[in-house]
């Protein structure tokens, strides 16, 4: 996306004198963007998107990418795809410059079943994803170095997902209930695996921890019950029931 922009007031929208918009170059050719001041803006916006897309017939998909939300803070986002029924949509952000997915951003959307994280992207906020029920695949730019608390906590459907190798850390909750995964790598990236971290991850088969990581917290991997065995740094350390109690914990 080629940011080519021209800011004007348009005399057509809402407040009429509060709709602010932009003209950018794409390869699509000229495209107008919508500029919301405020999170009450951006909701009736998006709603016009929805109804625009329910005429053409590809609703809940929803492109919304003729919205720019640079000028909305981080408390405007938060819960955005989450409060006043917007759970039920399926949100094309891909083209939205934004540099963090914010807390709670797609809080128990039931809808979204694959999402690609936009490249802009460097940090996952807290339970940004928690309680996607539906999501079965994610895909996280290389760029992002950190993902918060919860981030996708009981994303049961998610069947695995790729940790980039900027990560410092696994956060509490992080992947708590996705009973999902089978497999988990661990990049070399990672130090500390937080509390209940995979915690419920029932189906998880094998997981492959680096010698990066130096602690491991409580109940991290717990009723993990179908890990059978798991191989971690002799100078790791474990909290209690960090793993299943019929897990074999092999030290190298």
């Amino acid at each position: 996306m080629i940011k080519d922009f021209i800011t004007y007031i348009n005399e057509g929208l809402f407040d009429r004198n509060q709709s602010e918009f932009s003209i950018r170059k794409t390869d699509k050719g000229i495209e107008e963007v919508y500029i919301p001041k405020t999170k009450n803006e951006l909701f009736k916006y998006i709603r016009l998107d929805i109804e625009q897309a329910k005429k053409d017939e590809t609703y809940p998909n929803v492109n919304l990418n003729n919205i720019d939300v640079s000028k909305l803070g981080n408390d405007e986002l938060i819960n955005l795809f989450s409060s006043i029924g917007i759970w039920y949509i399926i949100p094309d952000i891909s083209d939205w410059d934004i540099k963090y997915i914010p807390i709670n951003f797609f809080y128990s959307n039931k809808q979204i079943k694959e999402f690609t994280i936009p490249d802009s992207v460097t940090s996952i906020m807290e339970s940004a994803f928690s309680g996607c029920s539906s999501l079965t695949s994610i895909t996280i730019p290389n760029r992002i170095t950190s993902i918060g608390k919860g981030a996708f906590c009981n994303c049961s459907s998610l069947k695995s997902v790729t940790i980039p190798n900027g990560i410092a850390s696994i956060e509490e909750d992080t992947f708590y209930g996705c009973s999902g995964f089978e497999s988990v790598t661990i990049p070399n990236s990672v130090a500390n695996i937080g509390s209940y971290a995979f915690y419920y991850c029932t189906n998880l088969k094998s997981v492959t921890i680096p010698d990066s990581v130096t602690s491991i917290g409580y109940e991290a991997f717990s009723y993990c019950n179908n890990l059978t065995s798991v191989t971690i740094s002799e100078h790791c350390r474990i909290s209690v029931d960090s793993f299943p109690k019929d897990c074999k914990i092999i030290r190298k």
